[in-house]
């Protein structure tokens, strides 16, 4: 073992704040990959930087990390995950980094990081040299597709891979959802705007219709304005509901060609079903979402519930801090959280404000409003959230 290499291990088990003494070289074998993987004047490598305090310097196709041994060891995880990302032909945006730096923070680095031989293959396409060196890919030049296991454990193994992108998760918790989504018949996703509990269910709904796990997709949401009264709307049944389902379709659009998406919509494969013309239906073979469900009543939510049939999937999805109904009427997500907890087979899964993966803004403003409403009683907080729409409708009919 090389003396750089003793410093290393010591260093981490010391203490997982030593310095380690030389640099950690990572290699990368093929170099068409690397400007994505840097970003654009290396701004990949500098919020990797920023965020675990480690220094990187970029050599051809070399990269030098500097810094504590367990941070250096998070940003190996970080560029394994990303170089293993771009190598089965996906790109590599700011979010993907922010994501991979999230659950990066989150993990043990150095787990079963050191249990490889020298000169042993450290997984797929990766190799532990007597040099210190951790080599990725293959010895041709060319990316092996698969990977190295830093940037398996990273992500769990989760993905979800549709036609037109492979989903990876970007916190913990969505790790968590997206392996209920697989596993479970019944997930219920509760959290924040921005944790990616739509998006992660549309991307499930689309990879399972095209694994030809089930025939078709089924969109619904309570038709309920936010705060707003929109007044009669014009057209058919889907040229009403359609401005409440459009997140949805951006989802879907994500996913799947828009020729096949349009089409789809047309055959039924993928249907909008409102909630409110969900009774007396059996859904059978289908992956069907309610998103925004704290906007249903009880009686809505019981009846979707019981819509289930055979070798169906089902997703609901809402944030219970944002109840678009009249004042003293209660949400039927939060009735169903009453219940749902003691049944067998249904994966309840929480997200936080920390889940949040928009903008750093979102996260602050989400951080802002808990902070407020935490020092407001219950039923105080629903009733000002209640009144303030009550007053926006109110000035909205004396408009008319």
């Amino acid at each position: 073992m090389s003396g750089s290499e003793k410093n290393l291990n010591g260093g981490r088990a010391a203490q997982g704040s030593a310095l380690i003494g030389e640099p950690l070289v990572l290699e990368f074998d093929n170099n068409r990959l690397l400007p994505e993987l840097y970003g654009e004047h290396g701004k990949h490598l500098s919020r990797i930087e920023q965020t675990l305090d480690v220094s990187l310097a970029n050599r051809g196709n070399q990269v030098f990390v500097s810094g504590a041994a367990d941070n250096c060891a998070r940003a190996e995880q970080v560029l394994s995950a990303l170089y293993a990302h771009l190598e089965r032909g996906a790109e590599v945006t700011g979010g993907d980094v922010d994501g991979a730096l999230r659950l990066s923070l989150g993990s043990n680095p150095n787990a079963d990081a050191d249990d490889t031989p020298e000169g042993a293959p450290d997984g797929a396409g990766v190799t532990k040299s007597k040099s210190g060196k951790t080599t990725r890919g293959n010895s041709n030049g060319k990316g092996t597709g698969r990977g190295s296991e830093k940037g398996k454990k990273l992500y769990g193994g989760v993905a979800l891979r549709t036609q037109r992108r492979e989903v990876l998760p970007r916190s913990s918790t969505q790790a968590d959802y997206i392996q209920a989504l697989v596993k479970n018949e019944l997930v219920v996703g509760l959290g924040p705007a921005g944790t990616g509990k739509t998006y992660l269910a549309v991307a499930a709904a689309a990879t399972m219709l095209v694994e030809g796990k089930v025939d078709r997709i089924i969109l619904s949401r309570p038709a309920v304005e936010a705060g707003e009264n929109l007044g009669f709307l014009p057209g058919d049944m889907r040229d009403k509901v359609d401005p409440y389902l459009r997140p949805l379709y951006d989802a879907l659009y994500d996913m799947l060609p828009g020729p096949q998406v349009t089409r789809s919509l047309e055959s039924g494969e993928i249907e909008i079903a409102p909630l409110a013309f969900m009774r007396g239906r059996t859904l059978s073979n289908s992956f069907v979402i309610l998103d925004e469900s704290q906007n249903a009543t009880p009686m809505q939510m019981k009846m979707f519930l019981t819509r289930m049939g055979e070798n169906s999937r089902m997703v609901i999805t809402g944030d219970p801090s944002q109840i678009d109904l009249p004042f003293g009427a209660k949400s039927g997500l939060k009735d169903a959280m009453e219940i749902l907890p003691k049944v067998r087979g249904v994966d309840i899964i929480r997200f936080g404000e920390e889940d949040v993966v928009r903008h750093d803004m979102v996260t602050r403003i989400v951080k802002a409003y808990n902070r407020r409403d935490a020092t407001l009683p219950p039923q105080g907080r629903e009733r000002r959230t209640r009144k303030a729409d009550d007053k926006v409708d109110n000035k909205v009919d004396n408009n008319d």
